[in-house]
């Protein structure tokens, strides 16, 4: 068996394998979710919601049929939380990992996986790069994890239970896993805004791309006013935080008169920010999105779509794809081919590629919510299916409720969105268009009408 599986690795694309080493893992998760001594008593769950748990958690997406808290014990809250950083990092990532503990070589095979698994353009460094991530990660997490302890302590004096639900929140934030053990996310900490404050910088750090996080480490320990960022990190960062005022303003503007409309204005603005922060990736919510008008979550809704960074926790078109977009049409309307930033000019290629993936995300998107429209029978307003679905394709983890009441065809939909999201949609694409191949034969070029 083990032979047939490694001859199978072999005839697979990169992105193939990575698709399969997802498919492996998820299936992993699942068989562990199964053990019934992580369960609370009395407590059981069909196969779909185990394995909609599974993909949810391992996707870092947030999605949930049943409700953490009351459905596992503390030993379910650790498999959980094993997961959710399993699918942070990537699977690729700890594979390297273990392999580099047991003394195995890795091979360029195996550094085309890593490559492909979080989208880089280069093979070299990759191994380098895979064990910083997981530094800075874990650090991240444990100054998380410390905070939220102590704060949680001087709340409660039981020490069992806040190092239990400080590092969950520690962990569910910094990888955007968007699950809770609180029962209600984080809305009873609405008022709160030092919860909320750390909250929000334990997302942004995972759904702001690890090249960043890596550079911006390297700048701050070489101390030197020269370093260079590279143009990916300088676009993403301003992409994101761009999204984020946008999404702010937005939100504060729907919901002033309607759901916020009782809080003071720091109140309104603090909550804004936080469910703009939340809807890069982030899956924790301070507010009852089923309480927002139908306007602010379709506008979360367009903002989850984007999602995060490349090659972070988070999913969507990537705030890179949406920043190239942007940059393509102003040029355009200014009659130039080429876009020009920074003083760099982008790769064409680049731009067909954020194209091909703006296209087949909203085709993907587009009919995936027919077929949740269909297998619901008009059980759900269209409103909350787009939700739910933008939610799954952007593994944000926001929803509006109805994830327990959906079918089973319907759960299965968003479980693939789930998995798109998190294999990458560079990776997914390609995997079906199989190995790819240069053009042997040019042809005469001729204009066609466009417009």
């Amino acid at each position: 068996m083990l032979r047939y599986i490694q001859k199978l690795f072999k005839v697979l694309t990169p992105q193939q394998g990575i698709f399969l080493y997802y498919a492996v893992a998820m299936f992993i998760a699942f068989m562990l979710l199964k053990n019934p001594y992580i369960y609370e008593k009395d407590i059981h769950i069909s196969n779909i919601d185990t394995l909609f748990v599974a993909v949810s958690a391992l996707s870092v997406t947030g999605l949930t049929p049943v409700n953490i808290v009351d459905t596992y014990n503390q030993y379910g809250y650790v498999v959980i939380m094993i997961i959710m950083n399993l699918g942070a990092v990537g699977v690729m990532s700890i594979g390297t990992i273990v392999w580099l503990i047991f003394g195995k070589k890795i091979s360029y095979k195996e550094r085309k996986l890593i490559m492909v698994d979080h989208n880089q353009t280069q093979i070299s460094g990759v191994v380098n790069m895979i064990i910083e991530i997981i530094q800075v990660i874990l650090i991240i997490e444990l100054v998380g994890a410390i905070i939220f302890t102590v704060y949680f302590y001087n709340d409660t004096y039981d020490i069992r239970h806040s190092l239990l639900q400080g590092i969950f929140a520690s962990i569910s934030a910094t990888t955007n896993g968007g699950l809770d053990i609180t029962g209600q996310s984080l809305i009873p900490y609405q008022d709160d805004y030092f919860i909320q404050f750390v909250t929000m910088i334990l997302i942004t750090m995972g759904a702001i791309g690890y090249p960043v996080l890596l550079e911006a480490k390297q700048f701050l320990s070489n101390n030197d006013p020269l370093e260079r960022f590279s143009l990916n990190s300088k676009i993403s960062v301003i992409t994101y935080f761009a999204l984020l005022l946008i999404g702010t303003i937005g939100i504060f503007l729907l919901e002033m008169f309607h759901s916020q409309k009782l809080m003071s204005w720091h109140g309104r603005l603090v909550n804004s920010l936080f469910q703009s922060v939340t809807t890069r990736s982030g899956g924790l919510t301070t507010i009852d999105t089923s309480l927002l008008n139908e306007a602010t979550q379709l506008f979360m809704s367009g903002l989850m779509f984007i999602g995060a960074s490349p090659s972070s926790a988070g999913g969507g078109i990537r705030t890179t794809t949406f920043a190239l977009m942007i940059l393509f049409i102003i040029q355009f309307s200014r009659g130039r081919q080429a876009i020009k930033v920074f003083n760099r000019e982008i790769d064409p290629q680049d731009i067909q590629r954020a194209f091909a993936v703006l296209v087949l995300a909203g085709t993907i998107v587009f009919t995936s919510l027919l077929f949740c429209i269909l297998f619901e029978n008009g059980r759900h307003d269209l409103i909350d299916l787009i939700f739910e679905v933008a939610s799954a394709f952007g593994t944000c983890g926001l929803s509006t409720g109805i994830t327990g009441e959906l079918t089973d065809g319907t759960k299965i939909i968003i479980m693939m969105m789930m998995f798109i999201g998190r294999v990458g949609f560079i990776s997914f694409i390609i995997t079906l268009g199989g190995k790819q191949s240069t053009d042997k034969v040019r042809y005469p070029k001729e204009r066609i009408l466009i417009g």
